[in-house]
């Protein structure tokens, strides 16, 4: 215990560069899906169905990644699964480029979504026990770090595009590069051992598991999760297009629009870690939905660019704290942390099934920027969710 507080330092450190891996591995492929759609010949719709394959591949990993985690404990399902994600993301751009092969992409970019996803719930169990460790809330930090993976990511992806560099030697380079800094780390994740030493607890059984489902407080937590994560999705997927079409924009102006929300998302996870400390989760997260409902109807309404730029950002800045805050909420409780991110994880992911769609077809009889107005309604039900978030009370003894 003398070494605590180092090993603490140094494991936080090690889940940064986790989250960091994940993120870029996730981006770099989803920044060359023009390179893969040429490689393959695709349409539009079929472009769509991979991205949606690799969606679903994502939801079914995160429906059972609390049970991997019980079985090979979180360490090895950070490292064995992040591996297959960067095994599926070598494997997209070998399949699509070399290979030609609309079949293996699939499978591949199944792999790298299930990869992914599992170790994605083991990744926020293990911040979650740093935030216990240290005592303070950082997990914003955590998923800062992760978005800064995708950013670099794809600004990774649109240099190396411009070089003219294909997209299967892209891949392989990210895959081997990031593979190897994960396996590097294995030593510094703490999260099994801190696990055994705060609670003398029998682990969770797979019925206790499962019913972590129809515990009140973690599907209140999933909506808030899933709320905010369509508030993300839909940025995501539509922002740039939406001021593209509903201005008369340039190309260059929607992308600069959806640079905006990025910028929002980043700047509210490395300031929300002292937000949180001053003010609490609930509060917070309540500001965070108001902030995001005046951003996104700032953009719906109003085509003055200045006041429409800063509605993006506040719709970013509103919508960078939920999920993280979800996840530390989901992991309160140490005993079944594992059990209820995976189930608040799944929730929220589903925003990116649903979301796309929804919002497509609404726009295609009002226009996007129109459509936009559901995700308002996705925001008021995080809203309303938010005192769930509240610290779980310790269990008397």
């Amino acid at each position: 215990m003398e070494k605590r507080p180092h090993n603490t330092q140094t494991w936080r450190n090690a889940v940064f560069v986790v989250f960091l891996i994940n993120g870029l591995g996730f981006s770099t492929w989803l920044a060359r899906v023009p390179a893969i759609r040429d490689g393959l010949g695709l349409s539009t719709g079929e472009v769509a169905t991979l991205l949606f394959t690799g969606a679903l591949g994502a939801v079914s990993g995160l429906v059972f990644s609390s049970h991997v985690v019980a079985w090979i404990g979180q360490r090895n399902t950070i490292v064995v699964f992040g591996l297959l994600g960067l095994l599926g993301l070598a494997g997209i751009g070998l399949s699509s480029e070399l290979l030609a092969s609309y079949a293996l992409t699939a499978v591949s970019i199944v792999a790298a979504g299930a990869g992914n996803g599992i170790a994605d719930v083991a990744m926020n169990v293990e911040g979650a026990q740093v935030e216990r460790a240290i005592g303070r809330t950082i997990m914003p930090w955590f998923h800062a770090l992760w978005s800064l993976g995708t950013v670099s990511g794809a600004g990774l992806a649109a240099f190396v595009s411009f070089l003219g560099i294909g997209l299967a030697p892209h891949a392989l380079v990210i895959a081997i590069v990031a593979g190897a800094t994960l396996l590097t780390l294995p030593r510094f994740l703490l999260g099994d051992a801190e696990r055994t030493e705060s609670t003398s607890e029998e682990p969770m059984t797979l019925g206790e598991r499962l019913g972590v489902w129809r515990e009140p407080r973690t599907v209140a937590i999933g909506l808030i999760a899933l709320g905010m994560a369509f508030a993300e999705g839909s940025a995501n997927d539509w922002l740039a297009l939406a001021i593209v079409d509903g201005r008369d924009a340039s190309n260059a102006t929607g992308a600069l629009w959806f640079g905006f929300f990025t910028a929002g998302m980043m700047a509210g996870r490395i300031g929300g870690v002292w937000v949180l400390d001053r003010f609490g989760r609930v509060p917070v997260l309540q500001a965070s939905a108001g902030l995001a409902i005046i951003g996104l109807a700032l953009v719906i309404v109003v085509a003055q660019p200045v006041v429409s730029g800063l509605g993006a950002l506040l719709w970013g800045i509103g919508s960078s704290l939920g999920f993280p805050v979800a996840m530390s909420a989901a992991a309160d409780d140490a005993r079944g942390s594992a059990a209820r991110v995976s189930a608040v994880a799944t929730l929220a992911y589903s925003a990116f099934l649903i979301g796309p769609p929804l919002i497509g077809g609404i726009g295609e009889s009002v226009g996007l920027l129109t459509a936009l107005w559901a995700v308002v309604v996705l925001i008021l039900l995080s809203f309303f969710a938010s005192p769930a978030a509240s610290p779980a009370k310790a269990p008397s003894p």
